[in-house]
């Protein structure tokens, strides 16, 4: 049994990376990083729209290219590794996969090729406050055609034209799709660890909307929807961890001290093998986590979970062990390392903190074993 990617597969990922070391230089998070706040780079966004990579998991009927859910995966990974400042994971992980979970067909017929094709971003607003989001604590509200509360952080809030919100209709919690150019919306921005992907407060004022699925079914199908992009999430971070590595190794090679390269002192030999072993498992819970994905399996709550706690330690501890190994210059904002500590900590709580998935895959076990 092969568990590895397809030739053509490996090529497009080749080809990703290929591109992405063309167009989005380290200048180019740096760019956006000091920019107006939006986090968000408008002219990186039409290159990756005009190469059809928004689309990859889309099916043709919407707009997309139809490749397929690994083929996402494989782009994911590298945009991880080129720490991209752009709202992919906002727009086609989470909108994206929400509509083709929940929406009417002319709901996805109407929004999903905007999605595909860069025209509309899409992002979802479910937090109101620090700690997990529970259905019975929601205070923004849904009356059935519009909306009233308040969302934050909400990511890529800045750009994103869309957004999928998660309120309170009656006694339960329902999804519902926002323009966020009409009436009653407002914004802000928020100030983040990672600069590069901006966030916002975003108010809704009786703000019109429509439902996403069947009313009082939003928490369910939030769950689901975060599975999905857990699994993509776990590949841009073991892009990001990947790169990580790959600086320190360069650096540890040339860098020397008494004579020698750095390299060959057993301190950092040691922090560079535990970087690639947490690297590998993150890895492998990740293609199985794309299997799960590609294949609608049951396990895909177990895999989605065990990929995304993985994938956080992981490019964590690749992170912090990078910056360690660049040793004082490391920590200079010059130096490269903090880019992608900075996205690390940021992709760690995206979709739910690393402690919100553990007890998530602890009750996936727990239901597989009583099954």
């Amino acid at each position: 049994m092969n568990f590895d990617f397809s030739d053509d597969q490996k090529h497009l990922k080749a080809e990703t990376r290929r591109v992405l070391s063309e167009i989005c230089a380290p200048s180019i998070v740096r760019a956006a990083m000091e920019g107006d706040g939006a986090g968000h780079d408008p002219r990186l966004w039409s290159q990756i729209s005009e190469l059809g990579w928004l689309g990859a998991a889309i099916p043709e009927t919407y707009g997309g290219l139809g490749l397929g859910r690994l083929e996402a995966c494989v782009i994911a990974e590298e945009l991880g590794r080129a720490s991209a400042p752009i709202p992919v994971s906002s727009s086609i992980y989470f909108a994206a996969e929400a509509l083709l979970l929940s929406g009417d067909e002319a709901q996805k017929s109407r929004i999903l090729p905007l999605l595909a094709s860069g025209a509309a971003i899409g992002c979802v607003a479910t937090s109101e406050r620090a700690g997990p989001v529970r259905a019975g604590a929601l205070e923004a509200t849904f009356d059935g055609a519009r909306l009233t509360g308040v969302k934050l952080p909400v990511t890529d809030g800045l750009a994103a034209t869309h957004a999928i919100v998660l309120a309170r209709e009656g006694q339960s919690a329902t999804l519902v799709l926002v323009d966020l150019a009409a009436e009653g919306v407002e914004r802000r921005p928020l100030e983040t660890v990672d600069p590069s992907r901006g966030h916002a407060e975003i108010v809704f004022r009786g703000a019109p909307g429509e439902r996403l699925g069947p009313a009082g079914e939003g928490q369910a199908l939030l769950d689901q929807t975060l599975n999905r992009a857990a699994c993509y999430l776990a590949f841009e971070q073991i892009g990001g961890a990947q790169r990580c590595l790959d600086m320190a190794v360069e650096y540890a090679k040339t860098r020397k001290a008494f004579s020698r390269p750095i390299g060959s002192f057993q301190g950092i030999k040691h922090k560079l093998a535990d970087m690639f072993v947490a690297l590998e498992v993150a890895r492998s819970n990740a293609y199985f986590a794309a299997w799960a994905l590609s294949t609608d399996a049951a396990e895909l709550p177990r895999a989605a979970a065990a990929a995304r706690i993985a994938a956080s330690e992981a490019f964590h501890l690749c992170a912090k062990e990078n910056i360690q190994t660049h040793g004082g210059m490391g920590f200079t904002w010059d130096a490269d390392c903090h880019l992608f500590y900075r996205r690390a900590k940021l992709l760690a709580v995206q979709a739910g903190a690393p402690a919100i998935w553990k007890e998530k895959l602890v009750r996936a076990l727990e239901a597989r074993n009583t099954a």
